[in-house]
Order: structure tokens, then C-alpha cells, then sequence
């Protein structure tokens, strides 16, 4: 009988003093994407290497001591391993972009996210977000912005995928031991593991231990419930990355939200290092890191609530990432209720005002839920979408918390998601990279245009070589794959002959919901596979993506994609490779021509695996949305067309299938397979010479990190020291007093007339318009109200579109604090014009004048007898 261990352990190595360098070598997660660093761990045992999954804590932990030994004894390989320590603490110590004029930048930044896709060889993601929040920590580091991450550890990760014999997804729950991994745990001054504790609804109590990852310069702050404290529920809440029902999900937000925030004191008390200016939250699920910090401010500087929100909001970041309701968390109130109140209150914190936060208390919202990300954006100053499209989609879907303003005043800006590019980029392309711009240049937007001068044939050649590698990769998972299906060896000599590094490949790598469409390509089958078996442009797919567990529906697609290429007429053409990580994504990126994404826009909020593949010299084919939807020009690939309006789910599928295959057919494979005479195709060569240059620079983390620099971290940090210290308690209180102040004031606030002068019967380009508005204030004073014409063309509605503002002054005060407001501007565009008045808050304590969501309009804001003031424009 076999006997199964209770509790696991992993035994570390004890390394030659020579060879000491190499545990910190491992630890430090630099390591994953620093090639030379890379190449040493390879070259200590190669098969090792690529069996332990490329993780040099694995790989020492199973490398024999004899080998170790031998290697201390090279005195190549010690100059080698000190050449790269050296290196390491280069990198580690000199100052860098961010300390470079940085006296206004935050002093340090607390980051949470659910996940994190830093390797392979820590995995505690399940896609994009994590894989972003990844690269964000990455490009962080090389820039030197002083984050400090926090996320959870899973004992189980998201799941190791498999198929069964008919296609269906397993998943499988490896058990993950932290010791074994590239982590340390955070210990207090004598030795003992340092813990977070939080109080539970009915008297319990929920402990966690933190481990630390070093991502180059940026700590990631991992909390684990599996401790001895714990009971056998609480042990648990941290095991599966999104797993369990609504209880479980939601202590693993409250640990990553109030448990994040006391992890981070923690860690600024033991180690010196400065405490967050910023907090940003990275999707709604750390949202509760807001209570946290309001609870704080009340405990230890004696504030009310209102006053501690006023400062928290201050310094509070917040990203959405979905821009579908049904991706965004939302708990039954009563769980809520349970845990902030009762023997678990924490004075000062009401749970009725817990409740507003997440309250959906807007039209056609639901009573019955708490909304995570209407926390997080009414716990932000600052708030932001992935993609330029993204941002105008959030406007819409989150404008009820602002009702009654125009989508584009809603404040949630946009920056457009990167990809880390050494992470990413294949050694081959880096190289033609470093050698036309120099190794300094390569995460910075300028000097991409050298790649202009590198020669066709060597463009050429290096593609087939990263297409020839994802092929013999491929065909290794792919044989692994059947072998876990059941199938043995000797069924399987067909695979030897799959995929050829010659046909083009176009590849499609994703989460599997059903709004990333990953059966649309086999709409038509018929057609897809007259495509696949073409005598002289075939086409190959490689494709992969995992389904949630609990998603029945994303299985059955890839069950009927698994089982299409399962077919004997096609399998040698199109393949589905279980597991996709961030293993498989690095030789898939680099070995594809094409990279297809195929969404029902605008469902996709930005898409990065299409950057990663451009940056590979892969062009992308992919309907407008997310990324794609501002920066495709024509030249770095193609447009699906939509066919937005189509209310039948199935007809629009059929029409953008129809336009796929017929971009393939008609534009892709001839371009590909369109050779000259010196038998290149010369076409794509420009296409994918074009990519490189043009988009290389725009789809960097390092531009995403810079953005996010001077967009929302400096002006929070900037907001939130005015609430530090003993003066900004008085701020704070200030702050509160003038909120409340204004919002009960507000009905008293009314636009009673507009009039005109300075343009007659027919304006023209140029005259002046002089508007003059008469406001009543009710008890508010000029000071705490902005009052503004909004002017510009006006579409069949008389709505106003591509609509400027400009300040009107305060000239005279009338009795009952009724106030004349006036200013003159000029019309600088033709065509039908219009224009209205607006009044809203205005005081330092607002980054947005639309913020509190209060705004006042003129009843019937074009008169009668102001009709002259809407007309054609000469």
C-alpha cells in the first residue's frame, strides 16, 4: 500500500562557498528575464534545466552535489557566477530613470493585485490580469519606481490543465511548497514568522504569514492562510486562485485588502523601507485595502469617517479591467453585513457606511449585492480603463455613479496596457534589437526606427527559426497531451509529421469565456479546413487557452475545437496545446506570423498577448478593440470588420467569420506566400520591419509604468501628503466639512437664464460669442463652484459632440446670492453649433471638477429667444 505524506517540505542545497552567488541568484526573480543570468543556470546541468521547468531553485535543489562540486572547481564558471552577481547588484543599486528629478514622486507605492505572472516557476496567475500585474512589477523595477506589490499565495496555483480522451478540460491541483519555490517568509526581529491577523464575523480569527518574492528591485508581499493558527476552514482560504464559493472569495479580498495593507506595515516596520504615498488596486478585488486604511485613520489620528474617506481617497489608484458586468465580483450584502458588524466592528467604521461603498444604489442596479468595483471607484481619486476604448466603455458602464453627466465627463481616464519586452522578446529578436539600437534603448520610445536598416534575409531567417522551434516544442506538448489522454506510444507516430516550420502559422492563446470567440473559426469548418489543406498557401493554427473551472460552457468550446483537431484529415495542421503558461507563451509569441484575437467588441479591454506577439515581429489579425482598436494603421496587420448593430448572436458571428476567412484567403496567405526574386516575400518583410519599428515603442510596460508615473501616481501622491501629518488631520476635517457643506447645498444650486450677445442672424468663423449666465448659489459661495460654457458641434439631437469648455467669470452678485457669470470666446469651427452652461464643485480637495457627481444645467438650456445662437457657422 502507498502512503501518502500529511505535510511536504523542500531540503535546499548547501552550495560550494565558490558558488555561494547563485542563492541569491535564484531568489531574485531578475533571473526570468535576464538572459545571461538564464544561460548560466542552463549550462550547470541543460536537461535538468529544461525538466525542472526552467527554475533555478529546482534546479539547485536537484542538481547533484558531485556537479556542484565540479563547477566550484571551474574557475570560468566562478568568474562567470560573480560576473552576474555583479551584475545583479548593479542593477540593484544604481539609480535609475525614476530617481532622476523625482522629488515630487511618490517615496513609495503599495500595488495589489489577485495575481501575479511574474515565471513559470511561481504560479500564482490565471491570465492577463496577472500576467500584466507581472510585467507592471517587472518594468517597475528596471525603471526604479519603488513599488511594493501584495497579492496572495495559492497552495494550488489556478490549475494544471489536461484533456481527457474525448477533449473535455481536467483540471489538476498540484500541491505548491513555498520553500521549494523563490520565496523567503517575512520574520520579525527574533526569527518568528511575521503574521497578519484579521478579526471574523462570530469571534474567530484568520492568520496569514507573508511571504516575500524579490522581482529584481520591487518586494511582492504573498499572504498564506495555510498556517498552524488557523482552523481547517480558515487554512483554506487561500488555496485556490479563484476558487470556491462567495464565502471564500470573499476572505481571500478581505486578506488581500486589509490583510495587504497590515502585510505592508509589516514590512515598512522590519525593513525601513518607506510606507505607501499611493495605494493602487489593481482590479476591484483588493478594494477592501480602502476600509482598511479608513479604519486606520480613525484609530490613530482620531478622525471621523468622512474626514479619514477624504484622505484615503487622496491617495487611492484604481484599475478596471472588465468591461463586462458579470466579470466584476459582487457579494450578497449579508456577508457583508456579518463581517463589519457585530463583535467584528471596528469603532468608527459603521457597517451602513461599508455598505455605500459597494452599494449599486443607482439605476438598474441591485440592492441585494455589494459591487467591488463601484467600491473601488468610489474609494479612488484617481481612477483608469486598460486602452483608450476600454476607458470610454468604463465611462459608460460605471455612469450611473455619476448620473446625468455625459459619458466623456465621467472620471476614468485610460492607459493603455504594455508587455515587458525582455521578458517577452525572443533572444534572437532582442538581439537584432540591441544591435541597431544599443541595449540602453530597448524599453525606451525612441530609436526603434534603426530597425529600418536590418536586412530582409536576416528578418526572414530568424522568423523560420522561431517558427521551426514552436514547431518541435509543440509537437513535445502535443504528445504529452495524448499521453495523458490514454493514447500510448505506438499511436502516435503521426505526431513527428505535425506542424511545418514553412506554412504560415497564426496562432490564438487565451481565457476561454465565450466573449473571446474561441471557436470562430470554425464557423464554417468546411472552409477552415480548405485553408488548413491548400496545395499552395495552407495555413497551420496553434491555439490554446484554459476555461474557468466552474465554466461548463468554455469547456464545451474547446471541446469542439480539441475535437476538430483531433480529425486524421487535418490534425497535422491546426493543434491545441493544454496549459498554456507562461512556458508555452514564450515560444509561441516568437514562433507565430500571425496572432489572431477575435473578441465581440468592445469586450476585450485591451488584449497584450497581441502586443507580446508584435514584438516579436508577429502581425496581429484581430477585430478593433482593446489595444488594437488605437494604435492598427493599415501596415502592422489587419482588421476584422465587425458587425456591430447585428442584434442576432449568430448572424454577427457568421458575418465576422466570413470577413476572418476571407482576410486569410484573400489578404494574409497571399502576402505571406507572395515571394520575389530573390524568393523572399518581400510585402510581409516591410509589414512585419514596419511593426516592429512603429509599434515596438508604444507597447512597452516601460511607457505603461511611465504613464502611470506622471498620470495618477505623482498627482495622488501629490494629494494625499496634504493629509499627512498633524496639518493634514485639519485637512482632512477640512475636507469632510466642505463635502458635506456641498452636498447639502446642491438642490439650492440652479442655471435660471442664458442670453448671448456678439453674433447676429448669421455667425460666421470668427466672431466672438459673449455668453452670459445667471446662477443662483443657495448658501454656496464662487469659490466653491466652477461655472463653464460647453460649446461645439451639435449632431441631428441638438446634442453636443466633440463638445470644449471654457471658465465663466463671476462679474456681479444680485440679491438672494444670484450671481451674473460671463465670458467671450470665439467660434473656431463650422457647421451646426450649440452651446449650454454647466456649474459644478470646485476646491482643492477635487482632482475633477465631476468627481462628486453633482452638476447643475438649465432647465430648457436653449430659450426661445436665444434660437440665434444655434445655427450654421459660415
Amino acid at each position: 500500500m502507498s502512503v501518502k505524506a500529511i505535510r511536504r517540505f523542500t531540503v535546499r542545497t548547501v552550495l560550494p562557498e565558490a558558488l555561494a552567488p547563485l542563492e541569491e541568484l535564484a531568489t531574485n526573480l531578475r533571473w526570468s528575464w535576464h538572459s545571461e543570468t538564464r544561460a548560466l543556470f542552463g549550462s550547470i546541468d541543460a536537461e535538468l534545466w529544461r525538466s525542472t521547468g526552467y527554475d533555478p531553485v529546482r534546479l539547485l535543489g536537484e542538481v547533484s552535489p558531485e556537479r556542484l562540486a565540479a563547477l566550484a572547481e571551474d574557475g570560468g564558471f566562478v568568474e562567470w557566477v560573480n560576473r552576474c552577481m555583479g551584475d545583479l547588484r548593479h542593477y540593484l543599486e544604481k539609480p535609475r530613470w525614476y530617481q532622476v528629478d523625482g522629488d515630487e514622486r511618490p517615496a513609495s507605492i503599495g500595488y495589489f493585485s489577485p495575481e501575479f505572472g511574474i515565471a513559470a516557476a511561481l504560479p500564482q496567475y490565471s491570465g492577463g490580469l496577472g500576467i500584466l500585474a507581472g510585467d507592471h512589477l517587472k518594468a517597475a523595477s528596471d525603471l526604479g519606481v519603488p513599488i511594493i506589490g501584495v497579492g496572495l499565495f495559492y497552495r494550488s496555483g489556478y490549475f494544471r490543465q489536461t484533456l481527457s480522451r474525448d477533449g473535455w478540460q481536467l483540471e489538476q491541483y498540484p500541491v505548491l511548497d513555498p520553500d521549494g519555490m523563490p520565496l523567503s517568509l517575512l520574520r520579525e526581529a527574533d526569527g518568528t514568522p511575521a503574521t497578519v491577523e484579521i478579526g471574523l464575523a462570530g469571534g474567530g480569527r484568520l492568520h496569514a504569514h507573508i511571504w516575500k518574492a524579490q522581482v529584481g528591485r520591487v518586494p511582492l508581499l504573498l499572504l498564506d492562510s495555510d498556517v498552524e493558527q488557523n482552523g481547517p476552514v480558515e487554512r483554506t482560504v487561500t488555496d485556490r486562485l479563484y476558487g470556491g464559493g462567495h464565502d471564500q472569495r470573499f476572505l481571500q479580498e478581505i486578506l488581500l485588502g486589509i490583510g495587504g495593507v497590515r502585510a505592508i506595515r509589516t514590512y515598512t516596520r522590519l525593513t525601513g523601507v518607506p510606507a505607501p504615498e499611493v495605494f493602487h488596486t489593481n482590479e476591484g478585488h483588493a478594494g477592501f485595502l480602502g476600509v482598511e486604511r479608513i479604519r486606520e485613520l480613525i484609530e490613530e489620528c482620531g478622525l471621523d469617517f468622512d474626514s479619514a474617506l477624504a484622505a484615503v481617497r487622496a491617495g487611492t489608484v484604481f484599475t478596471t479591467h472588465t468591461p463586462v458586468p458579470a466579470g466584476i465580483d459582487r457579494f450578497p450584502v449579508g456577508i457583508i453585513e456579518r463581517f463589519f458588524s457585530g463583535e467584528n466592528a471596528a469603532a468608527g467604521v459603521p457597517v451602513e457606511r461599508v455598505l455605500q461603498l459597494g452599494a449599486e444604489d443607482y439605476p438598474d442596479g441591485d440592492p441585494t449585492v455589494f459591487n467591488m468595483a463601484v467600491m473601488g471607484l468610489r474609494l479612488a481619486q484617481h481612477a483608469n480603463g486598460v486602452s483608450v476604448l476600454h476607458g470610454r466603455v468604463s465611462r459608460e458602464m460605471f455612469g450611473g455613479l455619476w448620473e446625468g453627466f455625459d459619458g466623456d465627463d465621467v472620471p476614468i481616464t485610460s492607459i493603455t496596457n504594455g508587455v515587458h519586452a525582455p521578458t517577452w522578446v525572443a533572444p534572437e529578436i532582442m538581439q537584432i534589437a540591441i544591435e541597431q539600437m544599443g541595449p540602453d534603448q530597448l524599453e525606451e520610445a525612441s530609436g526603434w526606427e534603426a530597425i529600418a536598416s536590418v536586412d530582409d534575409h536576416r528578418i526572414w531567417s530568424v522568423k523560420r527559426h522561431l517558427r521551426e522551434r514552436l514547431v518541435h516544442n509543440a509537437r513535445r506538448r502535443l504528445r504529452q497531451s495524448w499521453i495523458d489522454r490514454g493514447a500510448s506510444d505506438a499511436e502516435l507516430g503521426w505526431i513527428s509529421g505535425v506542424l511545418d516550420p514553412d506554412v504560415l502559422t497564426i496562432g490564438f492563446a487565451r481565457r476561454v469565456p465565450s466573449y473571446k470567440r474561441l471557436t470562430l473559426m470554425l464557423r464554417d469548418p468546411a472552409r477552415l479546413k480548405k485553408m488548413l489543406l491548400h496545395p499552395d498557401r495552407p495555413i497551420q493554427l496553434v491555439i490554446a487557452g484554459k476555461s474557468h473551472p466552474a465554466d461548463d460552457g468554455g469547456k464545451r468550446l474547446i471541446q469542439e475545437l480539441v475535437n476538430f483537431a483531433d480529425a486524421e484529415d487535418v490534425r497535422h495542421r491546426i493543434v491545441f496545446l493544454p496549459n498554456y503558461d507562461i512556458s508555452m507563451a514564450s515560444v509561441l509569441y516568437p514562433g507565430c506570423d500571425v496572432w489572431l484575437n477575435n473578441p465581440l467588441r468592445p469586450l476585450e479591454a485591451c488584449g497584450t498577448s497581441g502586443m507580446k506577439a508584435a514584438l516579436n515581429g508577429a502581425l496581429n489579425l484581430s477585430i478593433l478593440d482593446g489595444w488594437w482598436d488605437e494604435w492598427y494603421d493599415g501596415e502592422n496587420g489587419w482588421a476584422i470588420p465587425t458587425a456591430d448593430g447585428v442584434a442576432s448572436p449568430d448572424r454577427r458571428d457568421d458575418l465576422e467569420a466570413a470577413a476572418l476567412y476571407d482576410l486569410i484567403e484573400k489578404s494574409v496567405a497571399p502576402t505571406f506566400y507572395g515571394l520575389d526574386d530573390r524568393g523572399l516575400p518581400w510585402r510581409w518583410i516591410q509589414m512585419v520591419r514596419h511593426t516592429l519599428q512603429t509599434l515596438s515603442p508604444k507597447v512597452l510596460a516601460s511607457r505603461m509604468v511611465r504613464d502611470y508615473v506622471s498620470e495618477l501616481y505623482a498627482p495622488a501622491a501629490h494629494a494625499a501628503r496634504q493629509f499627512s501629518g498633524p496639518e493634514g488631520v485639519e485637512h482632512a476635517r477640512a475636507a469632510a466639512a466642505w463635502t458635506r457643506r456641498v452636498n447639502d447645498a446642491w438642490p439650492e444650486v440652479l442655471v435660471e437664464h442664458v442670453e448671448t450677445s456678439g453674433v447676429d442672424d448669421s455667425p460666421q468663423l470668427g466672431n466672438e460669442l459673449t455668453v452670459r449666465s445667471y446662477v443662483a448659489l443657495g448658501s454656496l459661495t464662487p469659490a466653491d463652484v466652477e461655472v463653464q460654457v460647453v460649446h461645439g458641434r451639435v449632431d441631428p439631437n441638438d446634442r453636443i459632440v466633440a463638445a470644449g469648455s471654457a471658465p465663466l467669470v463671476a462679474v456681479e452678485q444680485y440679491e438672494g446670492n444670484r450671481w451674473r457669470y460671463e465670458a467671450a470666446f470665439p467660434l473656431t469651427r463650422t457647421g451646426p453649433f450649440g452651446y449650454t452652461v454647466r456649474v459644478r464643485p470646485s476646491s482643492e480637495f477635487l482632482a475633477n471638477s465631476a468627481e462628486m457627481g453633482l452638476q447643475a444645467v438649465p432647465f430648457d438650456p436653449l430659450p426661445p429667444d436665444h434660437d440665434d445662437a444655434l445655427g450654421e457657422l459660415r
